[in-house]
């Protein structure tokens, strides 16, 4: 009876570790599967606002009878925002058809587990009915050679009823988790028809969308020499602004130049008193020492040689504060300016955008022109466009270093961040002043509006006298 009863409980704990087993590997699907749903579910609630965003501004945009080039270029990131939630919604359902596949591989597979579970349960219910025939339970009790003994079959038959109502208990589990996953499955086929008719209707409205953007294009291409003055005074404007952009920064290198060079000659002084003062009290300490000596040797005897002329301090100072070129330039920075740069540099890709609402209408860098063949257009920032009279923002700490009205740009803005400045222009107004410190997010001016309506700021990151990428800078949105 001891041995059977040994038999019936391995078979128990083998049931336990392997329901245990497919426990945790369903929770390990399901937590990835959680992940990769809350990073699309995320992405889709972001491109979704980028979306309604576009069509906002777009609308106030399109107010205008004619065609215009803001127009097409928020058309164009309208289609880009448009095509990537149809890609979206690919992944989506592509997604969901994996998770509907594991669900029915757990139902599956809790039904095989119900099965063993019933098979079990009933060679149990067979295994015990058969001892009942052959042993009565009192009798097995009472047949005991010791109280011990007595007391461990007692236990014995306790475990044993104990077990056969676990294994009811996990039937009944194992039951209630086969249902759940099939409704589960059920709920989720909803949910995919539903995303397929969501995704069927917005690739219709891409459709529409490209050929609206055929038309407008179209229309803009019969406007090629207007275009063609307009992208003339564009690039004029742009090197306006660049020549205004590189001299400020160049100044600013002048003037941190001329500052190390006041510092570096008060040191030069400082280190040629010093030099002088103990060259004096050397000379002093000499001549003491010479006229006690005289005082107390013979008239004939040598007298003291002279001390040995120094360096000249001049040649001393200049040759301790000799650097390479690299090493000057990282001087030129104060301890606040490097501390300043340092912090902005580890700010890559986590900096706030200047407006609160916008997307990007022109990329950084050398592409074609949206309209006219064969022509590149090269723009040293990016080109944000949001809604007329928002306010523009500071994107870091830092200080005020210049404000300009540029022809072509409006109001330009520099704000310095150590040997980083980043440029706000195409400012309808500007409430800052050159020397004001401005915290990261604070109002520095507001955004102008074309005449044809377009409202667009104008955001450049350059370190020293080089520009950089800013869409590099800026947190994704």
């Amino acid at each position: 009876m001891l041995m059977k009863y040994r038999v019936v409980r391995a078979t128990d704990w083998k049931t336990v570790i392997l329901a245990l087993t497919l426990c945790w590997l369903a929770a390990g699907s399901v937590m990835a599967q959680q992940r990769s749903r809350q990073q699309l579910e995320k992405e889709k609630k972001q491109n979704i606002e980028k979306v309604s965003q576009i069509r906002t501004i777009l609308k106030k945009t399109s107010s205008q009878k004619q065609a215009t080039l803001g127009q097409l270029k928020a058309l164009n990131q309208e289609i880009a925002a448009q095509s990537k939630q149809i890609n979206l919604l690919t992944e989506d359902v592509k997604l969901m058809t994996s998770e509907i596949r594991e669900l029915r591989q757990s139902s599956n597979q809790l039904q095989n587990d119900l099965e063993k579970l019933k098979k079990e349960y009933g060679e149990m219910i067979y295994a015990a009915d058969k001892r009942r025939q052959q042993v009565n339970p009192l009798g097995f009790l009472f047949s005991a050679e010791s109280f011990n003994q007595l007391v461990a079959r007692y236990k014995y038959l306790q475990q044993y009823s104990e077990a056969r109502k676990g294994q009811v208990r996990q039937m009944e589990k194992v039951r209630q988790e086969m249902l759940a996953k099939k409704q589960d499955v059920e709920r989720k086929k909803q949910q995919q028809q539903g995303t397929l008719a969501v995704q069927v209707n917005e690739s219709k409205r891409l459709e529409g969308l490209k050929e609206e953007k055929n038309r407008m294009a179209t229309e803009l291409s019969e406007k090629e020499q207007d275009l063609r003055t307009e992208l003339t005074e564009s690039r004029k404007a742009v090197s306006r602004l660049e020549s205004a952009i590189t001299e400020m920064i160049r100044r600013e290198i002048r003037e941190r130049e001329e500052r190390e060079r006041i510092a570096r000659l008060a040191r030069l002084k400082a280190e040629r008193e010093r030099i002088a003062r103990e060259k004096a009290a050397a000379a002093a300490a000499a001549k003491a020492e010479r006229a006690a000596a005289a005082t107390e040797s013979d008239a004939n005897k040598p007298e003291t040689a002279e001390p040995k002329a120094e360096e000249p301090a001049t040649e001393v100072a200049e040759r301790t504060t000799t650097r390479k070129p690299d090493e000057r330039r990282n001087n030129l920075l104060n301890d606040e300016e490097a501390a300043l740069a340092s912090s902005f540099a580890s700010s890559k890709n986590r900096l706030p955008w200047p407006v609160t609402r916008g997307f990007i209408s022109d990329h950084y860098g050398v592409k074609p022109h949206p309209v006219l063949k064969g022509v590149m257009q090269d723009n040293p920032g990016i080109d944000i466009q949001t809604t007329p009279g928002e306010v523009v923002r500071a994107v870091y700490d830092g200080v005020v270093q210049y404000t300009t009205y540029v022809t072509g740009m409006h109001n330009i803005v520099a704000v310095q961040h150590g040997d980083y400045y980043t440029i706000y222009a195409k400012l309808k107004s500007v409430s800052v002043q050159v020397g004001q410190r401005v915290r990261a997010r604070e109002v520095i001016g507001v955004v102008a509006t074309d005449k044809d309506g377009v409202a667009e700021v104008q955001f450049q990151v350059w370190k020293s006298t080089s520009r950089m990428n800013p869409e590099s800078w800026l947190i994704d949105r």
